[in-house]
């Protein structure tokens, strides 16, 4: 029989993103951070080419996000019920994450099987901070798939995205259960 472990299933049944508007002070220290990165750097990665790095926006950065997500928005046409929506992450934001995929040349990995992985490493981010303690939410929107935004708020090179925003502070509210997948109605089994 395989070695169980049962805190580690318990936590991952039972798991449950934290809305980013009821996240409040404090956020995690840079101290705080480094073993929830190492967590999250440990994630699936065909042929080790690392296509993915961090980028850590502290408080004092949300603004400045904020302000470019309403230029983004209107160099866009978006409304202003769209722009308030996208930029009141970086408005109520403590600190984030930016995971960024990087998109790197390989004659023997696909280019999709790199997204893959920086998508695994923001679930796996995602989940190091729930089981540290701390609330969590993986965003992205709009202005995360504006290449104009993404040079001007974290300089994105040509072959750089943002796989998503991980939010990371204190659970202000617990939030209610939401419907989970009926498993047995997605899988299907393969016998022959």
């Amino acid at each position: 029989m395989p070695q169980r472990n049962d805190a580690a299933l318990d936590f991952l049944h039972n798991r449950r993103s934290r809305p980013a508007k009821t996240l409040i002070a404090p956020a995690p220290t840079r101290e705080d951070l480094m073993p929830l990165l190492t967590a999250a750097a440990r994630t699936p990665d065909h042929g080790k080419l690392e296509p993915w790095r961090f980028i850590v926006v502290e408080k004092g950065a949300m603004q400045r996000l904020g302000d470019l997500t309403a230029e983004a928005g209107a160099r866009l046409g978006k409304s202003s019920e769209d722009i308030a929506k996208a930029r009141s992450q970086f408005d109520l934001g403590q600190l984030a994450v930016v995971v960024v995929e990087i998109q790197k040349d390989s004659p023997k990995i696909p280019p999709l099987e790199m997204t893959y992985s920086a998508g695994a490493v923001c679930l796996a981010l995602l989940n190091a901070a729930l089981a540290a303690g701390w609330g969590a939410n993986w965003l992205s929107g709009w202005m995360s798939h504006d290449r104009g935004f993404c040079k001007a708020a974290f300089d994105l090179a040509e072959n750089e995205r943002i796989a998503g925003l991980i939010h990371i502070a204190t659970e202000g509210a617990v939030p209610p259960e939401r419907p989970r997948p009926d498993v047995d109605a997605i899988t299907t089994w393969v016998e022959t």
